[in-house]
């Protein structure tokens, strides 16, 4: 079995054993999700980049723990929804493959619509 498999299962057997999933609606995993992503850039801000750079070092522990809450509200929905998390992700990777080609976006932040149509260059 997986290392994902079993993480799922282990999520789904937490959840089962205080009937939690009444409450693990899309809507309210989704809210979770941001919830926690929120709690998990707390951390970091009002910092600099070399600030934010120290602590992710110094409090490494309570990071990983946000981290952890968001990892596992995502795994949840997924399933939930009968989405095959490792797929989606590879098919997401494809598809950001194809807007972000190593020749244009290496080294820049824009955005894929910032980039020239003409592509013939390439």
């Amino acid at each position: 079995m997986s290392d994902f498999k079993e993480i799922r299962a282990a999520i789904r057997k937490f959840r089962n054993a205080r009937d939690w999933m009444q409450f693990h609606s899309p809507k309210n995993l989704a809210a979770s999700i941001v919830i926690e992503a929120a709690e998990l850039l707390e951390h970091f801000q009002w910092e600099s980049l070399e600030e934010s750079e120290q602590k992710a070092k110094q409090q490494k522990e309570a990071i990983a723990e946000e981290i952890a809450d968001v990892a596992i509200y995502l795994i949840e929905l997924a399933d939930n929804l009968d989405i095959d998390l490792p797929s989606a992700i590879r098919v997401k990777l494809t598809k950001n493959a194809e807007k972000y080609p190593v020749k244009r976006s290496r080294g820049s932040s824009k955005k894929y619509t910032e980039y020239s149509i003409d592509t013939a260059a390439e």
